[in-house]
């Protein structure tokens, strides 16, 4: 798997985010990009300093990428921020990430109704402490009629878990006579998901030199460009998404076909 270094990237690293701005093909933008946030730990490690100071660096990122990508057109922007592993990390750890989470939502709720952004969430909240899930319905509910953009939180989010869910609320509905077995489709199976309603993700991109996809949006990423880069989260800022976005627009997505194909069915 190769994994980018900014400076190799199209030999655009070198470039102002301004004059990478002028290289987008706006004909061409992702509609949903996903990312998974890796590397505030390593962060901070590298610096001398404990993980939480990266994670609170990380914060800075979320509100730079978020902002980017309403500027430019993004229609949804899914961010991993707690996976349902991420309960196995120290309990102070944990607390304290519970803590910046709430404390985000409280300082950028302004900013969502500012920038007309729906916020919405996918995994299984309930776990959350109280205080974090009344503050998530809340702005949940402040911006349900924000049309701009959506920015997609998962939190105690596995996607073998997702799917798992989705198999049962099926089984229940053909038990019980809502759904027929023989009409079961993708489109179907895609409608019991977290993320139903939402358009599956074109660009995935993941931080910190990792190339794995770590059980996020399993069945939504059958056929997402996937971008990975040696840049730590806390380091990833708007000059770094528009040279992700450059690649992906130097890609051929081909969705199982061969390139005749694709000129046909366009």
């Amino acid at each position: 798997m190769f994994v980018k270094d900014e400076e190799e990237n199209l030999d655009l690293g070198s470039l102002s985010y301004e004059e990478l701005l002028e290289l987008i093909d706006r004909e061409r933008m992702p509609r949903h990009i996903a990312i998974i946030m890796d590397g505030n730990g390593r962060w901070a490690r590298n610096r001398g300093f404990l993980r939480l100071a990266g994670h609170r660096e990380g914060i800075k990122s979320v509100r730079d990428i978020v902002t980017c990508c309403r500027e430019i057109g993004v229609k949804v922007l899914t961010i991993y921020a707690f996976s349902a592993e991420n309960w196995k990390r120290p309990e102070l750890e944990v607390n304290t990430l519970m803590m910046f989470l709430e404390e985000f939502l409280r300082k950028e709720l302004k900013t969502l109704m500012d920038n007309n952004i729906r916020f919405m969430t996918i995994g299984q909240t309930d776990k959350l402490p109280e205080s974090v899930q009344r503050w998530l319905k809340k702005v949940i509910k402040e911006t349900e009629n924000n049309d701009a953009m959506v920015l997609n939180v998962a939190l105690s989010y596995g996607g073998r878990t997702e799917i798992v869910e989705a198999i049962r609320l099926i089984a229940r509905d053909a038990a019980s006579g809502v759904l027929i077995p023989q009409d079961i489709n993708s489109k179907t199976f895609s409608e019991y998901l977290y993320t139903r309603g939402l358009p599956d993700p074109d660009l995935m991109i993941r931080t910190s030199g990792e190339t794995r996809i770590s059980n996020f949006l399993l069945w939504q990423m059958a056929y997402t460009e996937l971008y990975f880069t040696r840049t730590l989260w806390p380091d990833f800022r708007r000059h770094n998404l528009l040279l992700a976005i450059l690649d992906y627009q130097h890609r051929e997505r081909r969705f199982g076909m061969v390139e005749g194909e694709i000129s046909r069915a366009n």
